[in-house]
């Protein structure tokens, strides 16, 4: 494997059993704990597979085109498909006129395709050396930029001497807030010969590639880097996708902000470039409204952008400033280099959800997929096809909607009119299952029964009598007709109260909807301000995105069988705080597709264990066959001594540790867990790193020490720093930990360092290192077992214990908690060890912890090392050693 440096043995076997998983097209759970240079050894091993394979591909099809050019049988009777002749009884010469057809063919077919993919290196190879190129491209540029410009002011001149009546008494900017006429795909015959000979062009054939996916675009943009500094980075077709948010250049559609926003605004802008066409065919008729097209998407440019993208790896920053300089759309030109492009990196939710999918042109037919930073892959699954509405979104859809109806109603089509008609009955019914009136105002009812009710697809369906609409077509209707961004442009135009409206019915409704935006605001001063952020976000959020747009989302997961998913209502207090969810119990029906589809489907991360879950929940239930799921673990690049996991049972005082909902609240027990941190301070020098289960019992322990003045004690050693709930401070609140933690090891005074109190599945524990002198040491306090009491994992683990098989005797709801506990830890304590020379000590303060079920959830690199300690004696002379 060629490599930038020396590899380390494990990673040799990393890249060996990567291969070999290619090579037999397995689906493969590869653990590689952070620190050993995962990325690197994906990228090495999965190229290397990649270039033996086209090279194999290639002295295959030389052989075939040889064979054919000298005009001999290709294939020898044996070879030849078995049986396919005698039984259907056909004479022999038949059999081998049929056979060297099917050859030639073949022949030919690989001769157009070398003709094809010949052209395309040679094109590449070209632009890679050729400075004048580019010149001639932005010379046309400017030139059209010019003649565009001059055209526009002909166009305005001509205008202003025109009549203005022509439009029937709406002015020209609400022209386009009105609907097209909607006609349903299966009406629709053939669509004109325009975008059929668009797609001819691009319809090029998908080259194998790899498909690289991670959760962040700061985790894709690195993976980038890296693939740049490997011996693959000058030669490799890579192509990086990301959202609209994150690539569009366009600034006034960017200022939009929400992400569903841009994508509307930016389809619009397409359509818009179409219909446009075909508009100035009928010019004479009727002017009509010169529509925005987006000057960033222009063929041309979007070929000459790709054509850069495929010849020199680009990270997404590297794209957006190119195509600024380009004036191409990168979204849309990283598409198009899609098909020829040997790896694409892009985020989770592209390629596992089936919609994005085909929309990015993503086909997977005999692909190869990588996932990294996969350990939540099946949380991730989850919370993609997941969706909620609340009450007051929905009451606000429906008055804003019935505005839109009343004000155009003249205007629209009747097929608008019954696709909307359907989607305000739908609107009332969802708010009447939550006890309420569309009619009124949703933060004025009060609620009669409260609490969560579950219910499956079906029972939802029938008991609020939506079962009679096609959920299907009113989706499509939604996607095509673009409803949610006419209504978002209806609502920014006549939102405000200051402007006139027409009827005095709307006036009502618009009043209601400004009385409950009051109500929010002073439902917050009442509770005094540790209420404000939440309330006031609700009231920004619906400014910012037409809440039309979040009930899409949720019709469409009604879509789903109904054995895989739940309907949660939520009925809290008002209407308005009242909610419906969507729950996806079974990820699997998600996963399947991908796995059917491509050749080989690698799940990688740096803590996979426990790994049960992946094999029993996501790929036995997509119906992988379990002799095609292979699975590697490789151990740690720091030699045992740099690491002491101890399991400590009891602490100083012979307090037996288990933080158990009932005992941990006991103040001898939060009292043992202070004495046993002064303890460690003590001794341990730098930064000391402590998890605790939830923010709740963090803030209850810090108040006990304090009262008890063992946070005193404890501050005299490490300046104490408490993780924050609000993201946008983590940096800061890590910036000074480490800035405490430099100080001290350079003055040397009293102070050794610095003790952060954090939450498990909070902020710091993913994602975040805590390298060399940032964590000398992780304690874990208590298992962080998930709250059993929600109503969603209840429902999982009901769902669990009814669909999966007992495993060695335990119910699979047990597993869940249990492997979601030790997700939890294994993620948290994984963050100290960053390289091969760094040095970290690991505690895990409770009994529980070393029963054998639980200790083999842990890491391998870590259980190998890990020492159970019944008493705190020793467990601290080994500390201190």
């Amino acid at each position: 494997f060629p490599f930038p440096y020396t590899p380390y043995r494990i990673q040799e076997q990393f890249m060996e059993a990567l291969y070999s998983a290619l090579e037999a097209g397995r689906v493969g759970i590869f653990e590689s704990p952070t620190g050993t240079g995962k990325s690197l050894s994906l990228i090495c091993g999965a190229l290397s597979w990649l270039r033996d394979w086209e090279e194999k591909r290639r002295q295959e099809e030389a052989r075939l085109l040889a064979l054919g050019a000298s005009g001999k049988d290709g294939l020898t009777p044996q070879q030849a498909r078995p049986g396919s002749a005698d039984t259907a009884g056909e004479p022999d010469w038949v059999t081998a006129f049929v056979q060297k057809k099917e050859e030639r063919d073949m022949v030919d077919r690989l001769k157009e395709e070398q003709i094809r993919r010949k052209k395309r290196e040679d094109h590449l190879e070209k632009i890679r050396h050729n400075v004048q190129l580019k010149y001639v491209a932005k010379r046309r540029r400017c030139e059209e930029d010019e003649a565009k410009r001059l055209l526009q002011l002909s166009k305005e001149a001509l205008s202003q001497g025109a009549g203005e009546g022509v439009l029937d008494q709406l002015d020209h900017n609400e022209e386009e807030l009105i609907l097209a006429e909607y006609e349903s795909d299966d009406e629709k015959q053939v669509v004109s010969g325009l975008e059929e000979e668009d797609d001819d062009d691009l319809e090029e054939e998908h080259v194998t590639k790899i498909y690289y996916c991670s959760r962040t675009h700061s985790q894709l943009s690195q993976f980038v880097h890296e693939v740049q500094k490997s011996p693959f980075g000058k030669d490799t077709r890579l192509v990086s996708l990301g959202s609209r948010q994150n690539l569009c250049v366009n600034e006034e559609v960017r200022r939009l902000g929400a992400l569903q926003l841009i994508n509307d605004r930016c389809m619009e802008m397409q359509k818009n470039k179409h219909e446009k066409k075909s508009d100035e065919e009928n010019e004479g008729k009727k002017r009509r409204v010169s529509r925005t097209v987006c000057p960033f998407y222009s063929y041309e440019q979007m070929q000459f952008l790709r054509d850069e993208v495929l010849v020199e790896v680009k990270d997404i920053e590297q794209l957006v400033s190119l195509g600024r300089e380009t004036k191409a759309c990168p979204y849309y030109g990283s598409r198009f280099a899609i098909p020829a492009a040997q790896l694409v990196v892009l985020p989770y939710q592209m390629l596992l959800h089936e919609p994005t999918r085909n929309a990015a042109g993503i086909k997977l037919k005999d692909q190869v997929v990588i996932i990294d930073e996969a350990h939540n892959l099946i949380d991730t699954i989850t919370c993609i096809h997941s969706a909620e509405v609340s009450g007051s979104q929905l009451c606000c859809a429906h008055s804003q909607l019935s505005q839109y109806m009343e004000r155009y109603r003249k205007r629209l089509k009747a097929k608008n009119l019954m696709y909307i008609k359907q989607i305000l009955y739908l609107l009332e019914r969802f708010v009447a299952m939550l006890g309420g009136n569309v009619n009124q105002n949703p933060g004025c009812q009060a609620v009669s029964q409260t609490g969560t009710v579950l219910k499956s697809i079906n029972d939802f369906l029938f008991q609020s009598q939506i079962d009679n609409i096609n959920l299907f077509k009113v989706q499509r209707y939604c996607e095509k007709s673009l409803i949610s961004r006419k209504l978002f442009g209806f609502v920014e135009r006549y939102g405000d109260p200051a402007s006139a409206v027409k009827t005095n019915k709307e006036n009502q409704k618009l009043a209601g909807l400004q009385n409950f935006l009051l109500t929010l605001q002073k439902g917050s001063d009442k509770e005094g301000t540790s209420q404000s952020p939440p309330v006031e976000a609700e009231h920004d959020h619906l400014r910012t995105a037409s809440p039309l747009m979040q009930i899409e989302g949720f019709l469409s997961a009604l879509t789903n069988a109904n054995q895989d998913g739940r309907i949660i209502l939520n009925r809290q207090g008002t209407v308005g705080q009242s909610s419906l969810k969507f729950l996806l119990l079974n990820p699997a029906v998600h996963f399947a597709k991908v796995v059917e589809e491509c050749r080989a489907v690698i799940i990688a991360g740096g803590t996979m264990q426990p790994v049960a879950d992946f094999r029993d929940q996501l790929l036995c239930c997509a119906g992988v066959d379990p002799a095609r799921v292979v699975e590697f673990s490789c151990g740690h690049v720091i030699p045992p001594e740099n690491i002491l996991p101890i399991i400590l049972c009891s602490g100083p005082s012979n307090q037996q540790l288990e933080f158990t909902y009932q005992t941990r609240d006991l103040p001898q027990m939060m009292d043992e867990t202070g004495r046993i941190l002064c303890n460690l301070c003590n001794v341990i020098p730098g930064g000391v790193v402590c998890f605790f289960p939830s923010y709740d019992y963090e803030k209850q322990v810090y108040g006990h020490w304090e009262k008890m003045g063992l946070l005193s004690r404890l501050a005299a050693k490490k300046k104490i720093f408490q993780e924050p709930k609000k993201a946008n401070q983590v940096e800061q609140v890590l910036v000074e930990y480490a800035k405490c933690i430099k100080r001290c090891s350079q003055t040397g005074g009293q102070m050794t360092g610095a003790l952060l109190l954090s939450v498990v599945g909070g902020k710091m524990s993913e994602g975040i290192n805590f390298s060399d002198d940032l964590g000398r040491c992780v304690i874990m306090v208590g298992m962080p077992y998930p709250n059993i009491k929600s109503p969603e994992l209840q429902e999982k683990m009901t769902w669990l214990d009814k669909t999966m098989p007992r495993a060695a005797g335990q119910a699979p709801s047990r597993v869940l908690t249990e492997n979601l506990c030790m997700k939890a830890v294994n993620q948290s304590i994984g963050r100290a060890i960053r390289h091969q020379k760094d040095f970290a000590s690991i505690l895990l303060l409770d009994h529980r912890y070393a029963r054998p079920a639980i200790f083999n959830k842990l890491p391998q690199w870590i259980r190998e090392r890990t020492q159970v300690k019944p008493a705190f004696g020793s467990a601290f002379a080994e500390l201190r050693k």
